[in-house]
C-alpha cells in the first residue's frame, strides 16, 4: 500500500503542479476566459489516462496465463523505463518548468481555443499515461488479493490534489527540489522491485530462462502471508524465493541508477527552493538559491 501511495503522490503532485502553474498564470494575466479550454484539455487527459488503465486491467483478463504473464512482464519493464526517465527529467527541469509552461501557454493564447485545449492535454496527458502504466504494473506486482494497493494509489492522488490546491492558494511552501529528489529515490527502489517482478513474469511465460534457478529460498523464515512479509512485498515487491536472473537484474538496475540519481550535482544537490505558483492573492513564485 505504501509503495502505491508513493506512486500516486509523486506522479499526482507533478500533474497538480502543472495544473496550478497553468491556471495561476491565466488568473494573474487576466485571461480567465481561457480557463474553460484549459479545464477541457485536463479533463480529456484524465479520461484517456483512466481509460488506458481500464484497458490494461480488463483487457489482460481475457488472455491465457502465459499471455498474461508475458504482457505483465513486458509492460512492467516499459513502466520502469518510463518512470526512470521521468524522475531524472524532473530532477533536471523542475526549476525551469514554470517558465517553459508559460511560454507554451502564451503561444497557445495567440493561436486560439483549440491550442489551449491541446496545451493542457499534452501537459497533463503525459503524466497521466505514465501514472496509469506504472500504477498498473506496481499494483499487478504487489497485488495480494485485497484492494489495499488501489487504496494506496487513491490516497496518494488525493493527497497530491490537496497539496496542489494549497500551493495554488499560497498556503503551503516546500522545497520541491529536495522533495522530488527523495521521493524520486524511493521511487527508484520501488521500480527495481517492479522490474524484478516483470522479469519473473517473463520467466513464467517462458520468454526468459532460469525459472527454476533460485538465488535463495527463505520462505520458511519469511512467511509471505505474515504482516512483515506483506509489508516487504508491498513496499519493495520482495519475494522470498527469487531467481538468479531476478536478483541480478534488480542489482544491476538499483545500484547504478540510485547512485547516479542521488549524486550531489545540479538539481540533485537540493538547489532551488520552489514556492507556490503565481496568483492574484498569493506571493509570486520564485526560485531561491539555497
Amino acid at each position: 500500500m505504501f509503495s502505491n501511495y508513493l506512486i500516486g503522490l509523486r506522479e499526482g503532485l507533478e500533474a497538480s503542479l502543472v495544473v496550478c502553474i497553468l491556471i495561476a498564470y491565466l488568473v494573474k494575466t487576466g485571461r480567465r476566459d481561457a480557463l474553460r479550454p484549459i479545464w477541457i484539455g485536463i479533463g480529456i487527459a484524465v479520461a484517456i489516462a483512466m481509460g488506458f488503465g481500464c484497458v490494461l486491467e480488463f483487457g489482460s483478463q481475457e488472455l491465457t496465463f502465459e499471455a498474461q504473464e508475458a504482457l505483465g512482464g513486458s509492460l512492467s519493464i516499459v513502466a520502469v523505463g518510463l518512470v526512470t526517465w521521468m524522475v531524472f527529467w524532473m530532477r533536471r527541469t523542475a526549476r525551469h518548468l514554470k517558465s517553459e509552461l508559460h511560454g507554451k501557454l502564451d503561444a497557445a493564447l495567440a493561436m486560439g481555443t483549440g491550442a489551449l485545449v491541446a496545451t493542457a492535454f499534452l501537459a497533463v496527458g503525459r503524466e497521466g499515461l505514465e501514472t496509469a502504466l506504472f500504477v498498473w504494473a506496481s499494483v499487478h506486482a504487489a497485488s495480494d488479493g485485497t484492494p489495499r494497493p488501489l487504496i494506496g494509489v487513491a490516497l496518494g492522488l488525493a493527497t497530491a490534489v490537496l497539496l496542489g490546491w494549497l500551493f495554488y492558494r499560497g498556503a503551503l511552501k516546500i522545497n520541491l527540489a529536495k522533495f522530488f529528489t527523495w521521493t524520486g529515490g524511493m521511487l527508484v527502489v520501488v521500480a527495481a522491485g517492479v522490474l524484478a517482478y516483470g522479469v519473473h513474469d517473463l520467466q513464467e511465460a517462458n520468454w526468459l530462462p532460469g525459472i527454476r534457478n533460485l538465488a535463495f529460498d527463505i520462505s520458511d523464515t519469511v512467511d509471505p502471508g505474515s504482516w512483515y512479509g506483506t509489508l516487504l512485498k508491498g513496499v519493495f515487491n520482495f519475494q522470498p524465493d527469487p531467481t538468479v536472473f531476478q536478483v541480478t537484474v534488480w542489482l544491476l538496475y538499483l545500484v547504478p541508477t540510485l547512485a547516479i540519481f542521488l549524486a550531489p550535482v545540479g538539481f540533485a544537490s537540493g538547489k532551488g527552493k520552489v514556492t507556490a505558483p503565481d496568483d492574484q492573492g498569493s506571493r509570486p513564485a520564485k526560485a531561491e538559491q539555497s
